[in-house]
């Protein structure tokens, strides 16, 4: 496991020192959104799709090192292409010159398409015990055919989980440096392969924190969002880790469920004036502690420290 994250985490934290400046020099800075925490309007400019250098890294260290496994090529494919809708969707925010990229039913039905073929490519290539799902004390739950509605959902709500946490500096490229190192070591006993796969995206990851902790350099983008949140979801579905990988990315999931609450709660008490209250003071959950006298740096530490007790309880449950 140390290997892998070690070579990716100096190959992609050296190359992130010539891709920075290109994609300043392609200026590719983003744009904030005025409805966003006024703190961060100073981050306007900052390059983003850094996605672009350290998520291939990780995909070709691992694909090398595994000897392009069926297994780790399916994931490194997926990844790639879930990183390339999160490349669309940054291309046409840099195009129009605005905070918004492809519409969000394009990109989920981008989503949904991907997830169905992987489903279909598992569904023909995989052994049945892959619709069994471990749970922890040895207990294996058969979900049968009820497996590939929830393998899609997986995908899809992975990847969106991913997107919506990468809002702050450090704050995706920590956390998800910890989910797939977790998740290395809850792999290794019986997918080694998917192991080198978490081992060398923790690395990757790693690497990019050297440009992107705060104060950011480069962001990742939806390029690198969308691809990590993916590539999570297909390790975890492959190698049957639903539970383990629900731990590990619980927190991710606590960002997309602060949005779903505020919108729905919004909606729910909304007046004749058309206004309604909030549960957060802003969503994400991030941004309700920056608005709440958090620093940035306060909330991605406790983020860190929050994914590191999830990642144990996670090997201690396997």
């Amino acid at each position: 496991m140390t290997i892998p994250l070690f070579v990716a985490a100096a190959i992609s934290g050296c190359l992130g020192y010539w891709v920075v400046p290109l994609l300043r020099a392609f200026k590719t800075g983003q744009f904030i959104r005025k409805e966003g925490p006024q703190g961060h309007l100073k981050k306007a400019g900052t390059p983003t799709m850094g996605g672009i250098f350290f998520v291939p890294v990780a995909v070709v260290l691992a694909l090398v090192a595994t000897g392009f496994s069926q297994d780790v090529l399916a994931v490194s494919a997926l990844t790639l292409a879930y990183g390339a809708i999160g490349w669309l969707d940054d291309w046409q925010v840099l195009r129009l010159r605005s905070n918004q990229g492809i519409s969000p039913k394009t990109k989920l039905f981008l989503q949904i398409i991907l997830a169905v073929l992987f489903c279909l490519w598992m569904l023909t290539t995989q052994p049945a015990t892959i619709t069994t799902v471990a749970l922890p004390l040895g207990v294996a739950l058969p979900l049968g055919l009820l497996f590939w509605p929830l393998a899609g959902f997986v995908l899809v709500a992975e990847s969106n989980a991913t997107n919506l946490t990468d809002g702050l500096d450090g704050l995706m490229g920590g956390t998800g440096a910890i989910a797939f190192w977790g998740l290395a070591a809850v792999t290794s006993p019986t997918h080694p392969g998917l192991m080198v796969f978490c081992a060398a995206m923790s690395g990757a990851c790693l690497g990019f924190l050297l440009h992107n902790r705060n104060p950011a350099k480069v962001f990742m983008g939806d390029t690198g969002s969308l691809s990590l949140g993916a590539a999570l979801g297909a390790v975890g579905l492959l190698s049957g880790n639903l539970f383990a990988l629900t731990l590990l990315t619980f927190l991710f999931f606590a960002e997309t469920l602060s949005v779903i609450l505020q919108v729905g709660y919004f909606k729910a008490t909304k007046g004749p004036d058309g206004v309604g209250k909030r549960l957060f003071k802003m969503a994400p959950l991030h941004h309700h502690f920056e608005l709440s006298g958090w620093s940035e740096t306060q909330v991605v530490t406790a983020a860190y420290a929050t994914m590191a007790i999830l990642a144990v309880l996670a090997l201690g449950l396997r």
